[in-house]
Formats: C-alpha cells, structure tokens, sequence
C-alpha cells in the first residue's frame, strides 16, 4: 500500500506543477495587464489542486471559520504548500509576505509580484522588518488580505519554532484586525518529500484580533491561539503533537 500511494503521490505532484506551467501560460496575457487575471489564473490553480488531491491522493480539505475579507491580516499557521493554497483560494483577495528568493521561482515569482505579494529578506532583520513596512503600506493601496507566516517558515507537525516580530510591527502599523488561522494539513501534505496521506486537511480561521493590543500581549495571544487550535487539529486527525 505505501508504494501505491508514493505513485500515486508522485504523479500526482507532477501534474500539480505541469498545471501551473500551463495556467501560468494560459492566463499571462490576461495576468500581464490586469491584477484580477492574475488572481483568476492563481485560484484556477488552487482549485484545480484541490479536486485532484481528493481523487489522486486522498487528500480532502475543509476550510472553517468565518472566511476574513475586506482589510485585515491573516496570521497563519504554516506547514506546506497546501494551506498557501487553502487560504488562497477560500479569502478574496489575498497577497503574501513572502521570502525574496521566491520572485526568482518561475511562474510563482511573476504571478506572486502581480498579486502584490511583499518579499522580505531573512537574515537581514531591522531592515528587512522597515522595508517590509513600506512595501506592505504601498500594496495595501488596494484593498486586500494579507497573509503573514509568524514563525517566518514551514514548521512540520510536532515541531516548535518561535514566533516572530514583523506579524507584531504590520499589526500595530496597519491598525486592521488581525486573524488567526490554525491547520493540521502538514500530516497529509509534508514540508517535505513526494508522498502525501489520505485525510481531512483543515486551516480554521479563528476570532479577529481588535488592533490596539500592546506588543507583547498581541504576540503571546496570537501564538497561543494558533498552536493550541492547531494542536486540537492534529489530535482529530490522529497525531499527538510532541512537547513545546
């Protein structure tokens, strides 16, 4: 069974990328002078992934919680690939905060910069925090969500990484609410590694965060809620989260 559902992993994954080479083709005219194409041409894709992970792996997905829209953050929980594409495909109008070196992907760097998504630099912290700053305040010029990975990277399940500042600066600079968002989707679709598992991959949009919360309270509050939903979210599905 487990060599079964490798193949059925790997053509699976291959397919995923042959469709966004072909959309990406597709759509560019269309991208390339209008910002709603771009994100036509990028939910396409979500959810042509979606349909094929049920059939080809196994892999269902449910997305719960009030959906966020109009001008808010999105600080989610990261494992994969696969809530990227979630969260995409369920929110209005998404746009990332995203590690720089991914511009230089293809097609994910030039639909990614089309959409508005902010790239920032690891490594380079006062900085890169102020630059993010900036980029974030000209994007958000048309209205959108915008998504921020906390710990900064993929964390697989039952691994702990601490959270990071710049979710803390956007939440007092913007002055939006701020939602949650907790997954489990790293059991089926792994940071790493060709095969995936059949299951019930969830992200839940948990209560907004008013803004005016000290710094401090907001980060603790924020990293509580999400690792302890998420948690609750892989225990469902049958993982037992190790220690902290």
């Amino acid at each position: 069974m487990h060599t079964v559902q490798w193949l059925r992993s790997l053509l699976f994954v291959g397919q995923v990328y042959l469709m966004m080479f072909l959309l990406g083709l597709l759509f560019a005219p269309w991208a390339a002078v209008s910002r709603r194409g771009t994100r036509v041409a990028c939910k396409t894709f979500c959810r042509w992934t979606l349909w094929t992970a049920g059939w080809m792996v196994g892999i269902r997905t449910e997305v719960r919680g009030p959906v966020p829209g109009g001008e808010v953050i999105i600080a989610a929980k990261h494992q994969s690939f696969l809530d990227i594409i979630i969260i995409f495909n369920a929110v209005p109008a998404a746009k990332f905060i995203m590690k720089r070196e991914l511009l230089w992907t293809p097609v994910i760097g030039v639909y990614a910069k089309r959409l508005g998504c902010v790239p920032v630099d690891r490594g380079k912290r006062g900085a890169a925090i102020a630059r993010m700053v900036r980029d974030v305040a000209q994007e958000f010029q048309e209205p959108g969500q915008l998504i921020i990975y906390p710990q900064g990277t993929r964390v697989p399940p039952g691994t702990h990484k601490p959270y990071k500042v710049g979710s803390a600066v956007l939440y007092e600079e913007l002055k939006q609410p701020c939602v949650p968002a907790a997954t489990n989707v790293g059991l089926f679709w792994p940071k790493k590694g060709i095969r995936r598992k059949p299951g019930l991959a969830v992200v839940e949009f948990l209560e907004p965060v008013a803004p005016g919360i000290p710094r401090n309270d907001f980060m603790r509050l924020l990293e509580a809620q999400i690792e302890t939903r998420s948690d609750a979210l892989m225990r469902e599905a049958g993982f037992g989260p190790g220690p902290a």
